[in-house]
């Protein structure tokens, strides 16, 4: 006898009797991107929909706390939204996310007009906290100290039907002296291998292609329980996955970045040459104020075994300029691994105190002035190198995953977008007569030019272009009759229009903490 099938939610209704619709607004991390997409799944399980147009009933803000203008970008962000409460009858604001995590009661002084307040632990208490604020007419707060329920076993609106993030992680072990994150999100928590591969595997089996792993320190994952080896097992079994294509993760730690990591990225052929490998300093008096426990030869060393082993690798990193007590020696030390390390790309931040952290303490804070000279010099360097790799790359044929993102100038310019197996952005043009591809197929194309955070492939003839449609552009075509959007043409039309798109991305540069 089969189960019964479980009734949809009923419909929330707003004061006019129409379905009450619902917007999340994201700050922060790729974290903080797969947290949202829970929050909209658990609100679509509750019976809300997604807006379409006009004012949302519900507005849910997911924070970040690492940056020193996140409350700034809150309260501004709420501040606007008072007033349109005021002349919409049943309006809700919700905020939840890191910063909700360390705020608390704050948030409900400074902005009384919000109604729900929920933590990084407790993301599935929102649809309750909505009601009990609509039912009770006072603000919820509600906060946990440690995880209640590993957020993945909750209801999930994924935006892209091409790729997904999955977590196998949450929280962090590490002691950096610059990070709120442990205090915010926990100690580490592991996911057991086989619900990790299980959700990856309903993933593909619903279109997707490409899958992220996420943690707040990948590679020390399993140390939970007991196998250090396990996310290079874990990498491997991804190999196993019939019809998943592209495999990333994000973000490994250098002092627990082994060569059995490397090994397994070699030798498995979805996984792609692409690594994003925190750095934070080159100088390693920096590094050891910062807890940071590795120095910069061990880290240039590590990037040196991965060239070795798959030589065309882009590596991307993190760095902060400015940290209390940094020299103008130390400060070259970084530039001179920065000139070493040929990062395809950086995110460069200026260091800002963080209340709560060991760093904020510190005496020597740098100064304004100083940290922005830096910052600029920094910039300027990693520009320049980014700009020289992308240059080696133009002549090469690349695989794109078509993206539904469309670059700034894609009206003028007609090219589309999409992500070599490295990572790199590329934008694309469709020769004449040339299949469309949909977001989710795959393309290959001759890279042409190249720009710093860029690169771009005009085929001269069909020769040099051709598209491999996939059950991922199939999957796009199926949501967007679903959603009743405008379906693209297929991988049969042909034309060089941009596609109006989809995933987030994240900035290059900014404040951290």
């Amino acid at each position: 006898m089969t189960a019964p099938v479980p009734s949809p939610a009923p419909l929330q209704q707003n004061e006019t009797g129409s379905p009450r619709t619902y917007e999340v607004r994201t700050f922060g991390c790729q974290m903080n991107v797969h947290d949202s997409e829970r929050i909209s799944g658990l609100l679509e399980d509750a019976g809300y929909a997604a807006v379409s147009r006009g004012q949302a009933d519900v507005v849910v803000f997911n924070t970040c706390a690492v940056r020193e203008n996140a409350d700034n970008k809150l309260y501004g962000n709420l501040g606007m939204l008072a007033s349109v409460k005021e002349t919409h009858p049943g309006m809700q604001i919700a905020v939840g996310g890191c910063l909700a995590q360390k705020d608390r009661d704050t948030i409900l002084r400074k902005a009384p007009w919000v109604d729900a307040v929920f933590g990084t632990h407790n993301i599935g208490a929102l649809p309750a906290l909505l009601e009990r604020a609509r039912h009770n007419d006072e603000a919820q707060l509600e906060i946990l100290e440690s995880l209640e329920v590993f957020p993945s076993t909750l209801p999930t609106k994924r935006d892209s039907v091409y790729a997904g993030w999955v977590s196998i992680s949450v929280g962090c072990n590490n002691t950096c002296t610059f990070c709120i994150v442990p205090a915010l999100r926990g100690k580490e928590r592991d996911r057991r291998p086989g619900d990790i591969l299980a959700e990856i595997e309903a993933l593909v089996a619903d279109g997707a292609i490409e899958v992220t792993l996420l943690g707040q320190n990948v590679n020390s994952y399993g140390v939970e329980f007991g196998d250090r080896g396990a996310f290079a097992k874990l990498l491997r079994a991804c190999g196993a996955i019939e019809g998943l294509e592209r495999v990333r993760f994000t973000s490994p730690h250098p002092a627990a970045f082994t060569d059995d990591v490397i090994e397994a990225m070699a030798e498995t052929p979805n996984v792609m040459p692409q690594l994003h490998m925190p750095l934070q300093s080159g100088s390693d008096r920096v590094l050891k104020d910062m807890r940071r426990s590795y120095r910069s030869a061990k880290f240039l060393g590590i990037l040196h075994r991965v060239r070795e082993r798959m030589p065309h690798a882009a590596i991307s990193t993190d760095i902060i300029v400015g940290f209390p007590g940094e020299t103008e020696e130390d400060f070259q030390a970084t530039l001179d691994v920065v000139e070493k390390s040929r990062f395809a790309t950086a995110f460069t931040f200026q260091y800002s105190k963080r209340p709560g952290t060991p760093a904020a303490e510190l005496a020597d804070q740098v100064p304004k002035h100083v940290v922005q000279e830096r910052y600029e010099r920094l910039t300027a360097l990693q520009d320049r190198i980014s700009e020289e790799e992308n240059a080696v790359q133009v002549g090469r044929q690349v695989e794109v995953l078509v993206t539904a993102h469309q670059g700034r100038k894609s009206a003028e310019t007609h090219r589309l977008s999409g992500r070599s197996r490295d990572q790199r952005l590329v934008h694309f043009s469709v020769p004449d007569g040339g299949q469309r591809p949909r977001p989710g197929d795959l393309v290959t194309v001759t890279v042409s030019r190249a720009a710093p955070f860029h690169l771009i492939a005009d085929p001269a003839s069909l020769l040099e272009y051709s598209v491999r449609p996939s059950r991922a552009g199939e999957a796009w075509d199926r949501s967007q009759a679903d959603s009743c959007g405008a379906p693209s043409s297929g991988a049969g039309g042909s034309g060089t229009r941009g596609i109006p798109l989809g995933m987030p991305s994240l900035p290059i540069r900014g404040l951290a903490g």
